[in-house]
């Protein structure tokens, strides 16, 4: 008899951005927008990142956080020299 086995799909994001005292040229663009453009001098600093959402599916929060944290190291999805990269997990 095979066993079945409780999986969830989980809605994981990662957010990659440049490290924090890396250039954002994309988000210096804005912010120049923003005050010359827009007349919002109240916005004082602008950082862009990339936001990847993943369903997986997995036994658990916790396993589904491994796969998607190993895939990102293994595949390269982001540059640990260039990028911080976070994974959080946002429920079924």
């Amino acid at each position: 008899m095979a066993l079945i086995q409780n999986m969830k799909t989980y809605l994981v994001k990662v957010i990659i951005e440049n490290k924090v005292n890396a250039r954002d040229p994309e988000g210096e663009t804005i912010l120049k927008d923003l005050l010359i453009k827009g007349g919002y001098e109240q916005v004082k600093a602008v950082r862009t990142a990339k936001l990847l959402k993943m369903w997986v599916e997995a036994k658990n929060e916790k396993d589904a956080k491994e796969i998607v944290s190993k895939l990102c190291d293994e595949l390269r999805i982001y540059n640990p020299v260039a990028h911080v990269c976070s994974i959080n997990i946002e429920g079924e």
